[in-house]
């Protein structure tokens, strides 16, 4: 894949932008913070709608059940994680919360809507799992403060764990990009043609080596365990975004949205989070 001067500088502009409102997001304060991925998460949301009524030809009539309350439930998750909604005693408990709102969504799909079918409410459930969790997890990040990645930080964890996440994910992605460019020649995949082998493990090991020693030198992490969570979110962030293009490839488009110029839209930009965060959050909980 020959490097494309015009196609990079569109993608550096557009990412500066990004990155500048992201920031804004992520460290004016917690309602900047959860302001910020609210929107991502409709944006997500939206787009896979779009994204399966492509592939699914009997998506495009699904119920405002389906079309509304899936991503307004997972709104719903990310508010009783970021604590506003623990004054309501029925939903203290996340687990029960989950289980008891699919019973009572699936019910009310099945009873009053009769027309959807079972790959319908199972791609509905996807994006539930696919976007709404994920996101959970971010939320969870930011405000649980209760993870560590080394014995001498002495920052607020529920800020520098996203951070982290978000920065290696970056690394990775412009890394992967700029090596595939100049030296990538063999194929990683049917899934996503651009992609090589040379780019993406160019991009992880920078992206492991940079956070890695910008987290030793400065916080002195326990560097074992920085490599177990940047080469962890480096492995998961490639997985999710083939994954990602393995649904616009059955879509037949080649951008989940226009929402970033050389960059595409919410899926696009954010389809390497959405496997990561989870990953992470199963690994901190098992250091």
């Amino acid at each position: 894949m020959a490097f494309n001067f015009q196609v990079f500088k569109t993608r550096t502009l557009t990412a500066i932008v990004f990155a500048a409102f992201m920031l804004l997001g992520l460290f004016a304060n917690t309602w900047t913070y959860l302001l910020l991925f609210t929107i991502i998460h409709f944006g997500c949301w939206y787009e896979y709608q779009k994204l399966v009524a492509l592939i699914i030809p009997g998506y495009k009539n699904i119920s405002v059940i389906q079309k509304i309350v899936y991503p307004f439930f997972g709104f719903m998750l990310m508010l009783r994680f970021a604590g506003i909604l623990n004054s309501f005693s029925f939903i203290n408990d996340g687990s029960e919360f989950i289980t008891i709102m699919i019973i009572c969504i699936l019910f009310l799909e099945i009873v009053f809507y009769k027309r959807s079918g079972i790959e319908n409410i199972a791609a509905s459930l996807l994006g539930f799992a696919y976007i709404s969790l994920p996101i959970t997890c971010m939320i969870a990040f930011r405000l649980s403060g209760n993870f560590y990645i080394g014995s001498y930080f002495h920052f607020d964890m529920g800020l520098i764990i996203p951070i982290l996440l978000i920065a290696t994910i970056w690394i990775n992605d412009t890394m992967a990009y700029i090596v595939g460019s100049l030296i990538g020649k063999t194929p990683l995949t049917k899934i996503s043609p651009k992609k090589t082998w040379e780019g993406t493990l160019g991009g992880a090991l920078l992206a492991i080596a940079t956070i890695s020693a910008v987290t030793y030198f400065l916080f002195q992490s326990n560097i074992i365990s920085t490599l177990l969570f940047t080469g962890v979110a480096v492995i998961f962030a490639t997985l999710g975004d083939l994954f990602e293009s393995k649904i616009k490839r059955l879509a037949k488009v080649k951008d989940s949205g226009n929402f970033l110029p050389g960059h595409g839209g919410f899926l696009d930009r954010f389809d390497s989070l959405l496997f990561a965060a989870p990953a992470i959050w199963i690994l901190l909980l098992l250091m």
